[in-house]
Order: C-alpha cells, then sequence, then structure tokens
C-alpha cells in the first residue's frame, strides 16, 4: 500500500490485510533463520531480534508515504524489512557478505536502506531521537509534507535525548512521531522497576504538551491506525505525537540470552498474544479462507529459505570497500 492517502484500517479490505500478515510472517521467519544462523556460527557479532514484534513495524510502515523517513534501535531488522530490506539482504549483511544491504559495513545492529526512506538502526540507546526531529525540521523547512518517525525501546524513555527530542519538537511543531515499543524490560531490567510512571513514553509526552496514546502493538491494525492518525496530524502542521505501543519480544535481549528473568506466566501470557495470531483472527473475521493464509505462509518460507541460501553462498565483503561510503563524496581521500 503505497498511496499518498491512507485509508483508516476499517476501510482496509481482505487482500490488504492478507498482505501485512504475510509481510509479518515473512519478518518472523528472517528473525528465526537470523537466530539459526548465529547459533550455527555464521552470523559474527551481537543480533537483537524482533521476533513477536512484527506488528509494530509493518502496521507503521503501512500507514507511512514511501518518502517518509523512519529511524530505528539495534533492534530493528523488522523496520528495514517493514521499508522495502528484502531478507537476502539483511541475512547477507548478517553474515558479512558483499550482498549485504549495507555491504557488510552495518552488520545486525545498522541496518540502512535511504532509498526507501529507512535512515538506519542504531546502537546507541536514545541517539536517533534528536536525528529524526533534525529530518522532521529539514522536511519543514523544505514544505514536502514528509513525517520522519522515530522507533524506540522503553529504556529510551529514561535517556536525556528522549525529553530533549520531544521538547524541541513540540516546540516547534515539527512533523515527527515518537513511537515507543514498549516490550517491558530494558536489557534485563522491568522498565517498571526503575521507572516512576506507568507508561514510561505516553505518561511523559504532557510534560512537553504532546498528545499520546498507548496502543495494542500486536495488532497490525490497530498500529496502522494510530500512525496514520498521527501522520496526518502531522502533515497538517499540528505537530507531533507519542505513541505507545505494547508488545513483547519472543527470544531474549540479544544473541543466546535465555530470557530466564522473565516469569514464565508473563511469557505464557504474550505468547498467547502472538502478532500472527491476531492477524490470522482479523483475517478470519474478513472470510478469508485458511488456504489462502496456508499460501501466504508458503510463499513466506520460501523466499526466506532462498534467502539463506543465497546469503550463504554470497561472496565475503571486500576489505578495500571498508572506507567507501563513509563520507559525503563516498570516500576519504580528502581527509588524507
Amino acid at each position: 500500500m503505497t498511496e499518498t492517502t491512507v485509508r483508516p484500517a476499517s476501510e482496509l479490505d481482505a487482500h490488504d490485510v492478507l498482505a501485512l500478515y504475510e509481510q509479518m510472517q515473512l519478518i518472523r521467519r528472517t528473525e528465526r533463520a537470523a537466530h539459526d544462523l548465529f547459533m550455527s556460527g555464521l552470523v559474527k557479532g551481537t543480533t537483537h531480534l524482533a521476533a513477536g514484534q512484527e506488528a509494530v513495524a509493518v502496521g507503521a510502515s503501512a500507514a507511512l508515504r514511501p518518502d517518509d523517513y523512519v529511524f530505528a534501535t539495534y533492534r530493528g531488522h523488522h523496520h528495514a524489512m517493514a521499508r522495502g530490506a528484502t531478507p537476502e539482504e539483511c541475512l547477507a549483511e548478517l553474515m558479512s557478505r558483499a550482498t549485504g544491504l549495507c555491504r557488510a559495513k552495518g552488520g545486525s545492529m545498522h541496518l540502512t536502506k535511504a532509498s526507501s526512506g529507512m535512515l538506519g538502526s542504531y546502537a546507541i540507546v536514545g541517539s536517533h531521537l534528536p536525528m529524526a526531529v533534525g529530518a522532521a525540521w529539514s522536511a519543514r523547512l523544505r514544505g514536502t509534507e514528509q513525517v520522519a518517525v522515530a522507533f524506540f525501546g522503553d529504556g529510551t524513555t529514561n535517556i536525556g535525548a528522549f525529553h530533549e527530542s520531544l521538547n524541541l519538537a513540540a516546540v516547534w511543531r515539527l512533523p515527527v512521531l515518537f513511537v515507543c515499543e514498549n516490550n517491558f524490560y530494558m536489557e534485563y531490567t522491568p522498565i517498571g522497576a526503575v521507572t516512576a510512571v506507568p507508561h514510561p513514553a505516553a505518561d511523559r509526552a504532557g510534560a512537553h504538551a504532546l498528545p499520546s496514546e498507548v496502543i495494542d502493538g500486536n495488532d497490525v491494525l490497530v498500529v496502522y491506525d494510530a500512525v496514520r492518525r498521527a501522520a496526518e496530524r502531522a502533515r497538517a502542521g499540528d505537530g507531533p505525537t507519542v505513541i505507545e505501543a505494547e508488545t513483547y519480544r519472543h527470544f531474549g535481549h540479544s544473541r543466546a540470552d535465555p530470557a530466564t528473568y522473565r516469569p514464565a506466566d508473563e511469557v505464557e501470557r504474550w505468547l498467547d498474544h502472538d502478532p500472527l495470531d491476531i492477524a490470522r483472527d482479523r483475517l478470519g473475521a474478513l472470510n478469508v479462507s485458511d488456504d489462502a493464509v496456508e499460501q501466504a505462509d508458503a510463499r513466506a518460507r520460501r523466499v526466506v529459505d532462498d534467502a539463506i541460501e543465497a546469503a550463504k553462498n554470497a561472496p565475503d565483503a571486500d576489505p578495500a570497500e571498508a572506507f567507501t561510503d563513509v563520507w559525503a563524496d563516498g570516500g576519504n581521500a580528502w581527509r588524507t
């Protein structure tokens, strides 16, 4: 769905919702592949998986224009793919292959596809929020009606850059959305144990006179509508919105973290609230057949299976390219 005017979720048809489901399934399978490739030693370095949080990325991206800007955290595979990166590009990047999304310069934590408005994943917590504010300011100055969206975790709300960014965006009424993916854990610490308010992002928006909304981040259509409304408000010149999407990661914080610090009943409750299951229920309500859903599953499986083999067989990255695409002119010769 790339039309300029984004329809309300109530106006989406079965084909639209099935496409959202298939994209989430594609991301889920790619995340599982990334985990398995890491465990087999083919993915180097740390990896933060977003399995369980697909609805935030897919729903939000579907509600944006193709020329809008997206900024994500180190847990950003789902955002890169929602904005057009392929499973093969992402898996090859994680495996340090020449065919990777950033030709092996970014790795898991820095996936970027500027041509699709995906302006990067950032490993420094909160560092990308001021960048999103800057991108929104640029859009305002150029009169493009573009919107910038910063996705961040609940832990970021206790970082100074969060408050600084909200304040400046509010003062200048910039077209920027602040979307918190609240999975309730900042690495291994429950966010509620170190935060004075129950909703770490939404409850603080009022201090900057910003509207906020707490939503079910596992329902792709709920996310879609919330972001659609906020984007319309931003384009109309009414400034930023804070959206807190409650969700849950299926894996640990990173790498082989077993996440045993999370209570078993909590994990079970959230696994029963899986974004894919919720989307299947939505499809059932639209009279989409089980066969159609199974075909979407099969298509996603084939794409990811092919991506795994292509990434495995791709050549290693060329060390000679290490200093290209680093500076504005594409090289570093002017510095020497």
